[in-house]
């Protein structure tokens, strides 16, 4: 899986992501290069809104690759990762064998018919199966912290050979293994096995400086002033105490184009109570903001 181009370095790396509007430090630029050189899975943990997602769609844009993403949810299980097969064009495929039979064509024995059912042709691969076999890709698993230890257990599996048995079919092995990012909002904690097989790094939210220049990469409408009186005041309400979900990147974001969409210069009582919807999702948080940013913008 080496998807990096001989002789790239940790620099190169953070110029191919800038120039898909993703900010990288360079502590994440180097951890992204190891994994490349390595042909490790990333495992990336952080809070909600920091830029997990965003770097794995920013490494497909910038090697090219298809992004293949697995959303973990409670319950998943194997099949949703791997494959299943084709129920309702098996049905009809044995439909069709019976009907020519029924016109005098060739009979088929039994098991040559319960073979021909599971052929390729039937097969549903799911996002893991789909890396394997269209790698080099890039195989976003998103918050596997939602999944439970079973999942876990596979997934180690895996990761490890990069590699799937089916039973009816036989093994597929990647080519070249994809470039894996998985991503956990640390809900709960993942086992030592897993995190050991990849390379970790904790994202946090952006230094002001960084933020607003990511602001002005992927909004470049957004003014530099405002661009910069709207991540002081958001940074100022995540250092606060009392939110449900303090706001992360992308709700500074979407604050800052919401903003911009009015036609605000800079930030008002007014128009910030009126785009609050951007930039928190609880009603609560709503409460509490209205409130902080009345102290802020009118001391």
């Amino acid at each position: 899986m080496d998807n990096a181009e001989p002789g790239e370095s940790v620099q190169d790396v953070a110029a191919r992501l800038q120039a898909t509007g993703y900010l990288t430090d360079e502590a994440l630029a180097t951890v992204v290069f190891l994994a490349q050189r390595m042909e490790r899975p990333l495992l990336l943990e952080g809070e909600p809104g920091t830029g997990k997602t965003a770097l794995a769609e920013a490494m497909a844009q910038s090697l090219d690759l298809p992004l293949i993403r697995l959303q973990c949810y409670e319950g998943i299980d194997a099949t949703q990762a791997l494959y299943d097969w084709d129920f309702p064009r098996q049905i009809l495929h044995l439909r069709a064998l019976e009907a020519v039979t029924n016109r005098g064509g060739a009979e088929q024995d039994v098991e040559e018919a319960e073979k021909s059912l599971y052929d390729a042709r039937f097969l549903l691969a799911r996002p893991v199966l789909t890396a394997l076999q269209e790698s080099p890709a890039v195989l976003l698993v998103d918050e596997v912290d939602r999944a439970d230890d079973e999942f876990e257990a596979f997934l180690l599996e895996v990761l490890s050979t990069y590699q799937v048995t089916i039973p009816e079919l036989g093994t597929v092995k990647a080519a070249r293994p994809p470039f894996v990012v998985l991503t956990s909002n640390r809900t709960r904690e993942l086992h030592d096995a897993l995190k050991r097989r990849c390379l970790y790094h904790w994202i946090d939210h952006p230094g002001l400086e960084r933020e607003v220049a990511i602001v002005r990469s992927r909004a470049p409408e957004v003014s530099q002033a405002l661009a910069e009186q709207v991540v002081t005041l958001v940074q100022q309400l995540r250092t606060g105490d009392g939110l449900l979900k303090p706001p992360g990147v992308a709700e500074t974001l979407d604050w800052a184009r919401a903003l911009h969409h009015l036609g605000a210069a800079e930030v008002d009582l007014a128009t910030a109570s009126a785009t609050l919807g951007a930039l928190v999702k609880y009603r609560e948080d709503g409460d509490r903001v209205r409130q902080a940013l009345e102290r802020m913008l009118t001391t």
